[in-house]
């Protein structure tokens, strides 16, 4: 498999700020107020922080913002419309799951699996960075495992765990690829699906 080269340089320097490796002045900042570049529509995702690659400009980097608001939005709250704003047609997973259906139906069936065994499940876009066309997203997800997972019904348990995303707009209007890594470990032991030797159950 080939890695986009960007997407790589672009989550190096995501986990080396977020492991608070990168001064102040390494972080790159929009011309504009960030404010300018977010939709402050209450529906929608807002990021928790944001750092702009300084040499988009103001219209690019708003496109690029507000489509990972919408697409976080989705995971957020299940609603596949703002799925529909945010991915392509032809869009490729490039991390895809075993079991998971490529291109755009792949995100709706997780979201809808992950939802049975976590009917309140919210996701939180903790720090959003974005270079040229590609952004990378910190998130956290949180609810209780009230449904079910793999047939094993839940007693309300809360989960949180976290997740780095990479996200392409090849054609400049919507995501036609990704990489994604989440904490799924976490989220098993939390559930009590899994006990890892050594640990408390």
């Amino acid at each position: 498999m080939t890695i986009h080269l960007k997407a790589l340089a672009t989550l190096a320097t995501v986990l080396l700020l977020t492991a608070g490796c990168g001064s102040q002045e390494s972080r790159t900042e929009p011309t504009e107020p960030a404010g300018s570049l977010v939709d402050d529509d209450p529906a929608l995702v807002q990021p928790g922080s944001l750092v702009v690659d300084r040499s988009i400009s103001t219209d690019d980097a708003a496109h690029v913002v507000q489509t990972a608001q919408r697409l976080y939005t989705f995971w957020d709250s299940g609603d596949t419309t703002y799925l529909d704003q945010a991915v392509s047609d032809d869009f490729v997973d490039n991390t895809l799951p075993a079991g998971r259906p490529q291109g755009p139906t792949g995100p709706s069936e997780a979201s809808k699996g992950f939802r049975a065994a976590v009917p309140d499940l919210e996701c939180e876009l903790v720090d959003l960075y974005v270079v040229d066309d590609t952004f990378t997203a910190h998130l956290t997800f949180r609810g209780h495992f009230s449904g079910t997972y793999n047939g094993v019904q839940g007693q309300g348990q809360p989960i949180e765990f976290t997740a780095i995303d990479i996200q392409h707009l090849g054609d400049g209007q919507t995501i036609t690829e990704d990489w994604h890594l989440e904490d799924n470990l976490t989220f098993l032991q939390q559930a009590g699906l899994v006990t890892i030797a050594g640990t408390p159950d």
